[in-house]
């Protein structure tokens, strides 16, 4: 096991009061998997992240639960052995690559600084070398690691991050929303390029993200939140073509098609996200579900299985209420 999370819980302290970004998350990744973490803005992805790397911003705060790196609880490390662990062990490729890299420092200097810190034996020169190394890998000309960010195209400096993420050889590595302000075809570059990186050097991959297209494409399993909660998780084809939940439903329904007739309109699922000032009692989506009745608004579902290694966390899919309309699959007419 690389990872394992157990109800993780992570407030956000405020005047107005608190908000429950993340509420009893438990999932497992398994070393050298390629998993996505899917849901829409707001949701607690980018909040479990930097709470894994114990990264979370002022007045984040983990309130409960266990974060396991390979049998350490990174919950409990103190300050200096959790600035050890990044980067070494756990690394991140933030969201934002047109605003993450220093504009008045060359981007050799920004990666060779990681790499220096953490490796007191190595020398710049030897720093230096692996960079230009770790561009070779990621497709770069490795004459270019003297150039200051703004000689940089948007996918170019995706990946100068991402070499910056690879600088201490982690072993698990985040990659939230990598492909955000980048046009498709260097979209579709960056994500082929962290698979293959994923599987030549045996790197874990958690890929953060409100795209399901792109987790199709990239990961192995995925797993599925709303409003701070995960609602379903599994293997990548298993939920595409037998999503439960009915929110994983509506996201997979919504999904263009190149064999959707041009009459037919894309789904959408009505409403908003609820505010975590103040969650729905019960199931956090019934303000926003068709099939909702009494028991959603007063119990909150649990996260049970309902295939191997597939689990959703609703009442439809344990059958403690029931609807002739509902039914387990991507084609059912939800909106």
């Amino acid at each position: 096991m690389s990872l394992k999370i157990e109800d993780l819980k992570v407030y956000y302290c405020m005047r107005r009061g608190d908000c429950r970004a993340v509420e009893d998350v438990t999932f497992e990744i398994e070393k050298g998997d390629a998993v996505g973490l899917v849901g829409e803005s707001g949701c607690g992805k980018s909040t479990v992240a930097f709470a894994i790397l114990r990264m979370l911003p002022s007045p984040g705060e983990i309130m409960g639960g266990h974060i396991y790196f390979e049998g350490e609880d990174i919950a409990t490390m103190d300050d200096d052995a959790i600035r050890e662990f990044r980067w070494t062990q756990i690394a991140m490729v933030f969201q934002g690559a047109m605003n993450a890299l220093n504009p008045i420092l060359r981007v050799s200097d920004q990666i060779t600084e990681a790499m220096l810190k953490h490796n007191r034996e190595l020398s710049k020169d030897e720093a230096i070398e692996k960079t230009r190394e770790l561009f070779k890998l990621v497709g770069m000309d490795p004459d270019r690691i003297n150039h200051y960010p703004f000689e940089f195209s948007g996918g170019m400096k995706q990946r100068a991050m991402i070499v910056m993420a690879l600088a201490c050889d982690p072993k698990f590595l985040i990659a939230d929303e990598p492909t955000t302000a980048l046009d498709v075809t260097v979209q579709a570059q960056i994500m082929q390029l962290l698979r293959r990186l994923s599987d030549e050097l045996g790197i874990t991959l958690m890929l953060i993200t409100h795209d399901l297209s792109v987790v199709a494409e990239t990961c192995r399993n995925v797993i599925i939140m709303y409003a701070g909660k995960i609602v379903e998780t599994g293997a990548v084809v298993e939920i595409f073509q037998k999503p439960w939940h009915p929110y994983a439903q509506g996201l997979i329904a919504s999904i263009p098609s190149i064999e959707r007739s041009r009459d037919q309109t894309l789904a959408s699922i009505p409403g908003s996200p609820p505010n975590l000032l103040d969650p729905p009692q019960g199931c956090r989506f019934h303000p926003r579900c068709k099939f909702a009745r009494d028991l959603c608004i007063k119990e909150d579902p649990v996260l049970l299985e309902v295939s191997p290694g597939h689990k959703a966390a609703c009442h439809l899919a344990t059958g403690k209420i029931k609807d002739s309309k509902w039914r387990p699959g991507k084609e059912v007419a939800l909106l």
